[in-house]
């Protein structure tokens, strides 16, 4: 068995093993290496396992990047600011052997831990972070099926927001100056730095047919919009924003339910919900739509420090921080917030 870092000419076979993994994420593909080292900078190191008498031949992988901040520390993370990531191998020892030599590059790094962001499964004796539950479901070729499956008191949400004359514009590059400043109106609102529109731009030009931007109006009027991406039978709602008028029109339920239909009449079968903290509001948005949470299984090997980092906005050392971005300008935040967020994984 050989180790060995990624090269370029390793791309269509490594998108090739993520597709055919039965573990293999959206999160693992390839242009993700292309669209952070552009958008951020950030340094990748991303792994190959190989037969060593047949070069070529993947038998595993693991995608990194080193994330270096004061505030936040120095990780190895795989895969920041995405729902999963982790090790596909083939079998337990290529397994072992991409974690032993992630180790050994975090250490030579001088970082202080290593995150694996597993969707499920995990390696022994490593701990786990409860903070994070996954919700995905099927869904059904037949819109009255998918109707049904809603409890009874979303779905009254989202036939109010059918009575309320509400337009679903579907698109893509054209609709994303609309739906950044839902997007960035959202993070606001949680007290949370914004990314910068050039990397939500990049994810759409990167996976150009793999992704759209959905966006709800009335009369006219934005009220709400989702980014979502493609992965083979699953459509994947990531990013969203909404203004305060959408609770009004049930525009938030009539979003979701509109791109869920769409996807379903495509062929796609499994509506992934995307990650949310436990106990939150999302996370209980989400279980109110009929989606059961999953905890994710996010291990730590600590290399230089005792305990695993809490860099949730739960954290108490951050309220005061959250509270004070919450008044800031729209238009500070997203100044401010791009060199800021860019180094929280």
């Amino acid at each position: 068995m050989n180790i060995r870092a990624y090269r370029e000419s390793d791309a269509r076979s490594w998108d090739d093993y993520v597709c055919d993994h039965p573990e293999g994420t959206f999160a693992h593909l390839i242009g993700w290496k292309r669209i952070f080292e552009k958008s951020f900078g950030h340094r990748a190191f991303y792994l190959v396992s190989e037969e060593g008498d047949a070069p070529g031949s993947i038998r595993g992988l693991l995608p990194m990047f080193a994330i270096k901040s004061l505030l936040f520390g120095r990780s190895m993370v795989s895969v920041p600011f995405l729902t999963y990531g982790g090790i596909l191998a083939e079998d337990e020892i290529v397994r072992d052997a991409l974690y032993r030599e992630a180790v050994r590059l975090t250490a030579d790094a001088k970082l202080d831990y290593l995150e694996i962001r597993n969707e499920r499964g995990r390696l022994n004796g490593l701990p786990v972070k409860d903070l994070y539950y996954g919700f995905k479901r099927g869904i059904s070729a037949d819109h009255d099926e998918n109707l049904k499956a809603i409890p009874r008191k979303t779905r009254r949400m989202v036939r109010r927001g059918m009575s309320k004359g509400l337009d679903a514009r579907f698109g893509h590059m054209e609709l994303l100056d609309t739906f950044y400043d839902l997007f960035a109106f959202n993070f606001r609102s949680l007290g949370t730095p914004v990314f910068p529109k050039r990397y939500l731009r990049t994810i759409l030009e990167e996976f150009e047919e793999a992704s759209s931007v959905l966006v709800i109006e009335k009369d006219g009027r934005p009220l709400s919009g989702v980014l979502s991406l493609y992965f083979r039978d699953q459509v994947i709602p990531y990013y969203s924003g909404a203004f305060p008028e959408a609770r009004q029109w049930a525009a938030n339920d009539f979003l979701y339910w509109a791109l869920m239909s769409d996807a379903a009449s495509k062929g796609f079968r499994v509506f992934d919900f995307g990650r949310s903290k436990k106990d939150t509001g999302p996370y209980h948005f989400k279980r109110h739509w009929g989606f059961e949470p999953r905890p994710l299984c996010y291990q730590y090997d600590l290399c230089r420090i005792e305990e695993i980092p809490d860099l949730s906005p739960a954290n108490p050392r951050y309220r005061r921080k959250i509270e004070l971005w919450k008044k800031l300008p729209l238009w500070a935040t997203k100044v401010l917030g791009p060199p800021i967020v860019k180094n929280i994984p």
